[in-house]
């Protein structure tokens, strides 16, 4: 029992540190930007490389882990998370610290599928496995919430390079664990990794992301904007071609036929999409428009951190064993919804904290979303 209990803070740490590389950076980007050169639409990559590396390759994490086991994608990821943060906060240019993040991400493809597979393989379905989902939804959620508080503190007390300092430790104490809390890989599984599909995903993510970030400063009919756009949009279709031919494709095209995969899909992009997003619209709001240092705006973030944590520890397993997943999932993605809104509501130029405050709600919602 006190092995499954470190074994599953060991996995929930872990998507901690996934979930507060996310944004733990926002508060302290104009800190950065400053630093390091970045002007006001490029200091934007600082989250897009991350997000890129990690969405771009995270099909390609969950192969690899599938061909070459679980506890060892584990510790490639933690490596690469560890040596890419220290070289983040070290980073003398703006160039060094995108292609770290971009690295970060990459580990946090290798992290996510392997901490989900040591998640189902390591703990029976029922009452146990719910428990462990919910701990790693909060981890996952107080995460993110978390990450701005953390930023904050950190970019006011020790300067910006920190918010990547912070993770070497963390990632190497998880490394260090892993060999003595995870069960040893089977044997490797035969297959291809499908390289092409991976290095296609990757690129069209990141061509679209250029071209949605260069739109409103360079104009959407520029060439940087329009023709990112039209790349990316391109070498998707080229993914679709390439995968529909592959012996052991990356992405099985005939998985999409399924109406219940579609929709889950669907509803992730959307969660993620959202939510995502709203936590660095919400840090830009704070600082340039209502003044906020880096400190005071991390502290606003502290009721949604509380919230999410207690609710994914105990509102979580609760419900998910009552109501199922799906009812689980409509009902918290709705009142995430309504949490949004709320926010929305509360962002306005004579706005401030207390009008905030009402969107803290939407933590608990969020929490078991995720899980």
């Amino acid at each position: 029992m006190e092995r499954h209990r470190a074994r599953l803070a060991l996995l929930a740490s872990t998507q901690l540190i996934v979930a507060l590389d996310y944004n733990i950076v926002y508060v302290a980007l104009p800190g950065i930007g400053t630093a390091l050169g970045f002007g006001p639409s490029s200091v934007q990559w600082v989250v897009s490389a991350y997000s890129v590396g990690l969405g771009g390759l995270l099909l390609f994490g969950g192969r690899a882990v599938d061909r070459l086991g679980a506890r060892r994608m584990f510790m490639t990821g933690l490596a690469l998370y560890g040596a890419a943060s220290l070289a983040g906060g070290l980073a003398s240019g703006a160039g060094m610290l995108v292609a770290a993040r971009a690295v970060q991400g990459a580990g946090g493809a290798l992290l996510t599928p392997a901490t989900l597979t040591l998640i189902y393989r390591g703990f029976a379905e029922g009452p146990a496995r719910n428990k462990a989902l919910g701990a790693w939804g909060m981890a996952g959620s107080a995460g993110l919430a978390a990450g701005s508080l953390l930023g904050g503190v950190l970019t006011n007390y020790l300067g910006w390079e920190w918010v990547f300092f912070v993770n070497v430790p963390l990632a190497l104490a998880c490394a260090l664990a892993a060999p003595r809390l995870l069960p040893a890989d089977p044997a490797r599984a035969p297959g291809s990794f499908d390289v092409p599909g991976a290095a296609l995903a990757t690129a069209a993510s990141a061509l679209l992301v250029l071209g949605l970030a260069s739109g409103p400063d360079a104009g959407w009919a520029s060439a940087r904007a329009a023709g990112s756009l039209a790349a990316g949009a391109v070498l998707l279709a080229v993914l679709i071609a390439v995968e529909a031919r592959t012996r052991d494709p990356l992405i099985p095209l005939r998985l999409a036929r399924g109406r219940g995969l579609a929709t889950t899909m669907i509803v992730i992009a959307v969660f993620q999409g959202t939510l995502g997003g709203g936590y660095y619209i919400l840090t830009s709001y704070l600082q340039p428009v209502l003044g906020y240092s880096a400190l005071e705006a991390g502290l606003a973030f502290l009721p949604l951190t509380l919230v999410c944590m207690l609710a994914a520890l105990t509102i979580t397993p609760v419900v998910l064993g009552r109501w199922g997943i799906r009812t689980t999932l409509a009902v918290s993605t709705a009142g995430t919804g309504a949490g949004i809104a709320a926010m929305v509501a509360g962002t306005t130029a004579g706005g401030g904290f207390w009008t905030l405050l009402p969107a803290a709600s939407s933590g608990a919602c969020s929490a078991a979303s995720r899980s």
